[in-house]
């Protein structure tokens, strides 16, 4: 059974956190790490360099869409597929485990499934570019 009160809240809860998380894990790329190491970290892994340079951008500007509600449910499903290739590439070998030395699979597949299930449940309240209408 779902509380209609309080759903929306949890909705834009989720929303928020994990738009926020996004953002920070964009910046380090960028002020950290540089777009440059970014570009070689994904060589390293076997994958072409500009895929670094994409994925910075998409967190940086996917988090900010899920923190201000703008699509929030199209980028929720979008980030779904980056998170699943961030465990299968960055994390995979790693093994289970995120204090693993390299990080676990299961934390980006875990935040593959909290987008998913935002996609599902839509923008929340307080969204400025809503997915769909409102009723």
């Amino acid at each position: 059974m779902i509380d209609h009160k309080t759903a929306p809240m949890g909705i834009l809860a989720l929303r928020v956190t994990t738009g926020a998380l996004f953002l920070v894990h964009g910046l380090v790329k960028l002020f950290v790490f540089t777009p440059a190491g970014t570009a070689g970290f994904f060589e390293s892994l076997g994958l072409p360099g500009a895929l670094g340079y994409l994925t910075m951008l998409f967190e940086i500007l996917g988090g900010l869409a899920l923190i201000l509600g703008v699509k929030a449910r199209l980028v929720s499903a979008a980030f779904v597929p980056v998170l699943l290739g961030a465990a299968i590439f960055g994390h995979g070998s790693a093994g289970f485990n995120w204090s693993n030395a390299g990080g676990g699979w299961e934390y980006p597949v875990m935040w593959a499934v909290v987008q998913a299930a935002l996609a599902l449940l839509g923008d929340g309240p307080y969204a400025l570019a809503p997915t769909q209408k409102r009723a």
